[in-house]
């Protein structure tokens, strides 16, 4: 009899456990790489954005690597400087086994280092997995303001 009771509470804690090992959809893990890309250009950390970049990472058709992109911070860090993101939304759509995403960032700055790069920019980035993470292989932005 005590089996017959127990039995559909171990069913019932077993479908809980599996419900909590779910795995995140692909796009909202995209946009949590976003996200840590954004905050770590906000707080000057290179070593947070480069974490979301491929080692191949391409920038505006070679104008910028993910190492330009990290020396970048570095030497603002160094400086003092400060960057401000604002994101705006984020839009995903899947390309077979890879995504693009596009969103606008304003940028802005409380140093001297970054004052012709600043403004409003539209983005496009394309990400693919490598191992169990997203990361961006590609990006290009345009500023629009």
């Amino acid at each position: 009899m005590k089996r017959n009771v127990l039995l559909p509470v171990f069913f019932a804690v077993f479908a809980l456990v599996l419900s909590g090992c779910h795995r995140e959809p692909d796009e909202q893990r995209i946009r949590q790489a976003i996200s840590a890309a954004a905050q770590g250009a906000g707080q000057v950390d290179a070593g947070a954005l480069a974490g979301v970049l491929t080692e191949d990472f391409d920038g505006n058709a070679g104008s910028m690597s993910r190492k330009d992109l990290g020396n970048l911070l570095l030497v603002a860090k160094l400086r003092g400087e400060t960057v401000h993101v604002v994101m705006g939304p984020v839009a995903i759509e899947p390309r077979g086994d890879r995504y693009v995403a596009r969103f606008t960032v304003t940028l802005g700055s409380g140093g001297k280092l970054f004052p012709a790069e600043l403004g409003m920019f539209n983005v496009e980035t394309a990400w693919r997995r490598e191992g169990r993470d997203w990361r961006c292989y590609t990006a290009t932005w345009t500023q629009s303001l």
